[in-house]
């Protein structure tokens, strides 16, 4: 699993396996170490987080504020999707 970076204890990541044809940008976030249950947060062309899911149960305070950070470095994120999957769409 390629790490983007770590938000105190929770991993932003990317699966290795995105499937064919590839999804939109989006990343997962778990406490600790990547999991099947991970929660799922799409980023938008404008650079805004879409939750697509809460699998891993991070308690809502807590998830708004890494969406937050994911928002603020979501940029970043674009980059390193498009370094290591060669290309990208958007869910929105």
């Amino acid at each position: 699993m390629p790490r983007v970076f770590k938000i105190g204890s929770y991993w932003v990541y990317f699966w290795s396996n995105e499937n064919k044809p590839l999804e939109p940008v989006h990343v997962h976030v778990n406490q600790g170490a990547p999991s099947a249950n991970a929660t799922k947060i799409w980023i938008t062309r404008a650079g805004k987080c879409y939750l697509c899911n809460n699998n891993s149960r991070i308690s809502m305070p807590v998830l708004s504020n890494i969406m937050r950070i994911i928002e603020a470095r979501s940029s970043e994120i674009v980059e390193k999707w498009l370094a290591y999957f060669g290309e990208i769409s958007y869910f929105c």
